[in-house]
């Protein structure tokens, strides 16, 4: 059997980055940026005012100084003039900071100060006895200038679409999104919603790994579910036609009903590997079959969605133009005991929790692969190595966490 690693090394070297297309930014998000991102403009592309106030002289601002107001600035209308001494404009956040200012004093700190028989309260401010020293003005390109980059390839988060939008660019171009048919196998399983017979169970792994597929940026197409039978199995893969990647669940092992290899050897499937030293797993196929990538997962829930994690996220990365590899594991120290692990690098479904020494990683009790309620109650997967010896309270663990 192949170790985890040789065996995402040739899933990666199965998939290819798609091309690329471009899209409008509110259709971004989530997206993986393929080209460079460049901003059109400084921003702010004027100094601007951080605070509610009034713009004047700072040097000017003593406590007790009398301003005549001679306008307003509001955001998208600027006052047109030049601030001398003894001025100050109405000034409001955002608004572009008037010539021949350099401060604005906020309006906690303005009185009022009418001239004699004026009926305006709004025609002179006195600074207040005491008052805050800050500028409060945003200079010019404080946040960024004309030139700055958003650099691909990376997932645009809502901030970097944000980000993009501000540098007044309107369209990005990203990799394409990969589609991936999702085959669901087996005669026992039905469409959950519906009346069941006393053999059937609802089938679960396909809804969950589209779930898990469309949030890492991919097109999942759930197909209907195929029979243990070629003709049912060839007609799935008819239905797949068109895809980037094809991943089937269950009937990958060697059991008489297992028929997802041959059917697909019979469509001309080049294996590239069979079985895989993991747990849950081991059942995991891949190979190419024409234009196509396809994996196999194993049939049990648990198995599926952890091997999707392992294998089929970062081969999504690589299809995306993102850099892929391996989840990078992270340090906990060990909640209990557990005891030697077995030949099998394995992933133990656990709850991590943040201590005042660092994560705390608490593996489950149960661990059987077909357990979804541990699966949905965990956020890590813990690693083991093989032939990891026995563990104790405290001892340095590695974990993931669940995508």
């Amino acid at each position: 059997m192949l170790s985890v690693a040789e065996a995402l090394a040739r899933v990666l070297a199965l998939v290819e980055p798609l091309g690329t297309e471009e899209v409008p930014l509110a259709e971004a998000g989530g997206r993986a940026l393929a080209a460079d991102v460049v901003a059109a403009r400084d921003q702010p592309p004027f100094a601007a005012s951080a605070m509610d106030g009034y713009a004047l002289r700072n040097a000017e601002a003593e406590p007790g100084a009398r301003f005549r107001v001679i306008g307003v600035s509001q955001a998208g209308a600027r006052f047109p003039g030049r601030i001398g001494p003894g001025e100050a404009v109405r000034i409001f956040t955002g608004a572009p900071v008037p010539e021949g200012a350099d401060a604005v004093l906020i309006q906690e700190d303005a009185e009022l100060d009418p001239a004699p028989g004026s009926d305006s309260g709004a025609d002179a401010i006195r600074v207040a006895p005491t008052r805050d020293r800050g500028l409060n003005i945003r200079p010019a390109g404080a946040d960024f200038v004309a030139g700055d980059r958003v650099s691909a390839p990376r997932r645009l988060r809502p901030a970097e679409v944000a980000l993009i939008a501000a540098m007044n660019v309107g369209r990005v171009r990203v990799h394409r999104r990969p589609v991936v048919a999702v085959i669901p196998t087996g005669d026992e399983l039905a469409p959950p919603g519906g009346a069941l017979g006393p053999d059937m169970v609802a089938s679960s792994n396909g809804y969950g790994l589209k779930a898990m597929l469309e949030a890492a940026g991919a097109e999942a197409r759930l197909l209907p579910i195929a029979r243990d039978s070629a003709a049912h199995l060839d007609a799935a893969f008819d239905l797949a036609a068109g895809a980037d990647l094809v991943v089937t669940l269950g009937g990958a092992s060697v059991g008489d009903y297992d028929l997802v290899r041959p059917a697909a050897e019979a469509r001309g499937m080049a294996l590239d590997f069979y079985k895989v030293a993991i747990r849950p797993g081991k059942p995991l196929m891949a190979g190419r079959m024409g234009a196509q990538a396809m994996l196999g997962l194993p049939g049990n829930p648990v198995s599926a969605l952890v091997c999707a994690q392992v294998f089929v996220l970062p081969a999504l990365d690589r299809m995306l133009g993102l850099p892929a590899g391996p989840d990078a594991p992270l340090p906990a120290r060990l909640v209990g005991d557990i005891g030697p692990n077995g030949p099998r690098t394995q992933y133990l479904r656990a709850r991590v929790e943040r201590s005042g020494d660092g994560w705390r990683c608490a593996p489950c009790p149960r661990q059987d692969s077909s357990l979804l309620s541990v699966l949905a109650t965990s956020n890590a997967l813990m690693i083991r190595p093989p032939h990891d010896p026995a563990l104790r309270e405290c001892d340095p663990v590695e974990f993931i966490w669940i995508r």
